[in-house]
């Protein structure tokens, strides 16, 4: 009988839990001793969603706090650091709190939140009421960090004051990880009260991490790496640690060893190309890794169905605002081209600011740039020089998502060029070929086209499909169906136009070696072959056109089938 195998992760970011029950473990315990020899007081990673930040600060939160069971450690890469563990696993007071959940629409609502998440890390340590190592006075202060009504000065001071009376009853230094510092700003940049949190958050955290005695160690991450100025004023102390890092580049991602090891273990490693070209790409440091969370995702889902295809886990786990946004801005040609370089498959060089405050984030296309950067839109091909980097769309997943949003971009601003699409539908009707042709590639020129080599001819025709389908649906009495299952196939666009008697029949083809006339043809052809007329004549229609549309980068030509 096979050996049960071991449970896959999904979502679950507490390390003991990882452990005792049995689930696969990518060994990410080098971190800690990583992190134990290249002491800085206060450490910050910036990495991407998604990239195991969470459970590596469960790890770090498991090794050095002075209860749990340590042996979830046996076996792992850190169990060889003897040293270390004797003088650091299992010693220390550890403050652990996530700013991930304070997302409201105003400032007293997000600072509501913001005590009920604070006043967890206090609750958890009430043997403090008992010690006899705290006066009275240390006992009062302690009970404000337990109360809902807590001022903006008891709350900004509440870790420090929490890592003292820590300190005095263990006699031992403290240990303070904040996770997903930055969600707070994000979420209050979204919705217009950032300055007040910025406030909030540089006094939180100034007042816990600043001459602060009572701290061994302090670990934060986030996504963005704030500007020092504006949150982490005076921390001479600060180590960040960013995706352009060498530094621990290997801890937050899967690398491709991890992932074969993974693929062999399931028995799936004929899936590994595929997940190769969807989920690996980003380069962090010197090292190339894989987004953790699609992985194993994807890896559940082969295990339910071996014939699964790799799809996008990506796009409902973040807002995806600032593809969006870079979208909107591309109305500048320069721009577009980039887009379209980047959907190529091609990389672009910027200049790359990694410290940026949100108010800026979307200033200008050149923060953009850099914010794309960060949360692992874009990924850094072959090394910087200075603050230049050669820029690259990492895999097919985030490719995906540039599409979508560029096709959903371009059915909103439809619209706006209604008066040219008006006459195109017009051309069409009147059996015009040399305008639809014309007015087409006029409108192929203005969208951003999605040439890219390594995408299979199919989804290139989907792609010009999108469009011609976006183009029909201004006008909004015909009736549009696409892909409907007709006669003795599938039509790919009928249109059938509100007088009520005409069908047009359209066909896209790629020509994907550039011979237009040749795919315009086998378009027409395939009109012809599979007789989808029959079904409107059944419907009394009496006119029926049927147009073949062969599109290669920004050209098309456009063919009508003579009527029998």
């Amino acid at each position: 009988m096979a050996m049960r195998k071991k449970k896959l992760p999904i979502g679950i970011e507490n390390f003991e839990e990882i452990r005792k029950e049995d689930f696969y473990y990518i060994d990410k315990t080098g971190l800690i001793a990583e992190l134990l020899y290249n002491w800085g007081a206060v450490n910050l990673f910036t990495r991407p969603r998604r990239f195991g930040k969470t459970l590596n600060m469960s790890m770090l939160e498991h090794f050095f706090s002075l209860n749990g069971d340590k042996r979830i450690f046996d076996g792992l890469e850190i169990s060889k650091e003897v040293a270390l563990i004797k003088e650091y696993m299992g010693k220390y007071p550890v403050i652990s709190v996530s700013l991930k959940g304070i997302d409201a629409r105003n400032y007293e609502l997000a600072f509501q939140m913001a005590v009920q998440i604070l006043k967890r890390v206090p609750a958890k340590v009430q043997y403090l009421l008992e010690s006899g190592a705290l006066s009275e006075e240390d006992k009062a202060e302690y009970r404000k960090l337990l109360d809902d009504n807590m001022s903006e000065a008891v709350f900004c001071n509440s870790l420090r004051v929490l890592s003292e009376l820590l300190e005095k009853h263990h006699g031992r230094k403290v240990i303070l990880l904040v996770d997903e510092y930055d969600v707070p700003l994000a979420k209050a940049h979204e919705n217009g009260y950032y300055d007040e949190m910025v406030s909030l958050i540089r006094r939180f955290l100034g007042g816990t991490l600043k001459t602060n005695n009572s701290l061994k160690l302090a670990v934060l991450t986030g996504c963005l790496r704030i500007a020092k100025e504006s949150i982490f004023t005076g921390l001479n102390n600060l180590k960040v640690m960013t995706v352009a890092d060498e530094r621990f580049d290997e801890y937050f991602g899967f690398t491709d060893k991890e992932v074969k090891g993974l693929l062999e273990y399931y028995d799936v490693m004929d899936h590994y190309d595929a997940i190769k070209k969807w989920y690996d790409g980003y380069q962090f440091g010197n090292v190339e890794v894989y987004c953790p969370w699609d992985v194993l995702n994807h890896c559940d889902r082969i295990r339910s169905d071996p014939y699964v295809q790799p799809e996008n886990y990506w796009i409902n786990t973040s807002s995806n605002d600032a593809v969006r946004r870079f979208i909107e801005k591309s109305a500048n040609a320069a721009t577009k081209r980039e887009i379209e370089r980047l959907l190529a498959g091609e990389s672009i060089t910027k200049e790359i600011r990694q410290e940026l405050t949100y108010a800026e984030v979307y200033q200008t296309i050149d923060n953009i740039w850099s914010l794309l950067f960060t949360t692992g839109y874009l990924t850094q091909r072959g090394r910087a020089e200075g603050r230049k980097m050669r820029l690259a769309i990492p895999n097919l997943e985030i490719r995906d998502i540039f599409e979508t949003q560029i096709m959903e971009f371009f059915q909103e601003n439809v619209r706006e060029d209604g008066e040219m699409l008006n006459r195109f539908c017009d051309a069409l009707q009147n059996e015009d070929t040399e305008n639809v042709e014309k007015i087409f590639m006029e409108y192929l020129r203005k969208t951003i086209s999605i040439r890219d080599t390594a995408v299979r001819t199919d989804m290139k025709e989907n792609f010009y499909h999108g469009i011609l389908l976006g183009i029909l649906g201004v006008k909004n009495r015909w009736s549009i169906s696409s892909n409907r299952e007709m006669g003795e196939g599938y039509a790919d666009i009928l249109a059938e136009p509100d007088s009520g008697d005409m069908g047009i029949i359209i066909e896209v083809k790629y020509a994907h070696d550039g011979n237009l006339d040749r795919a315009c043809k086998e378009a027409l052809k395939q009109i012809e072959y599979t007789k989808y007329e029959d079904d409107l004549e059944d419907d009394g229609v009496e006119k029926v056109l049927k147009y073949g549309i062969a599109c290669y980068k920004k050209r098309c030509r456009v063919m009508l089938a003579e009527n029998r």
